[in-house]
């Protein structure tokens, strides 16, 4: 094998893939492809069959005419006979002789004709089921097609949500909730602390102070004037 040789063959083998390749990813043409070409078989084998029917039409008609006439050419023997016409009569026995040969030739081959239109007929149908087999076929196998990528593609969607994200995504959850409550505990714990705080107690000191002195100084007011009552009683009563 030359070098040419092998070059043809490895060409037609990547032809062949790459053509498979095509027929896979668009396997609705591949059918549309096979039902056109068995249709376009079904118009040939159609046309074939129309002409055995023909044929055998013409057969049939031919037997007909071929038997009407042999009806009346033996009526007619016996008028040629009685009224003498031996050369009639002879020629029209040849014919007779004829015809029931021809009628029994046509019979044989009405008989042969007519069986084959009915099994070309039959032929014809039953490609016809075929036909709409392989369309019945195409919907069924190009919705399983449908079905299958749809779960494919669902699997696959699937398959990319990694568990390790989910629990990545959760632990983000919990973790961003207790910082959330240790703000809120610190802003608790340290509310106490706060200079804001501390100003407030201070002053509350300063006013509890304030109104200690206050209280300390009244005291010491009634006092006075209870010691001034009392002496001023003492001098009256000397």
């Amino acid at each position: 094998m030359g070098f040419f040789d092998r070059l043809s063959q490895v060409w037609k083998g990547f032809l062949g893939l790459w053509i498979s390749d095509i027929e896979n990813r668009n396997p609705e043409a591949v059918y549309e492809a096979a039902i056109e070409e068995r249709i376009k078989k079904h118009r040939e084998l159609k046309k074939a069959v129309s002409g055995i029917v023909y044929l055998r039409n013409k057969t049939q008609t031919e037997l007909e005419a071929k038997t009407k006439e042999l009806g009346e050419v033996n009526l007619q023997i016996p008028i040629a006979v009685e009224e003498g016409e031996d050369e009639a009569a002879l020629i029209l026995l040849q014919k007779k002789d004829e015809l029931e040969a021809r009628i029994t030739t046509l019979q044989a081959e009405l008989e042969k004709i007519s069986g084959q239109a009915e099994e070309a007929k039959g032929g014809l149908i039953a490609f016809q089921g075929e036909i709409e087999k392989l369309k019945r076929e195409k919907t069924e196998m190009l919705a399983k097609k449908a079905n299958a990528e749809a779960r494919i593609s669902i699997q696959e969607t699937l398959d990319g949500l990694s568990t390790d994200a989910d629990i990545k995504a959760l632990e983000n959850i919990r973790e961003n909730i207790h910082k959330k409550a240790a703000e809120a505990d610190v802003a608790g714990e340290i509310k106490g602390e706060s200079l804001d705080r501390k100003l407030e107690k201070i002053k509350a000191k300063t006013a509890n102070a304030s109104a200690k002195a206050q209280l300390a100084e009244l005291k010491k007011q009634m006092a006075a004037k209870q010691e001034s009552a009392a002496a001023a009683a003492v001098k009256k009563t000397m």
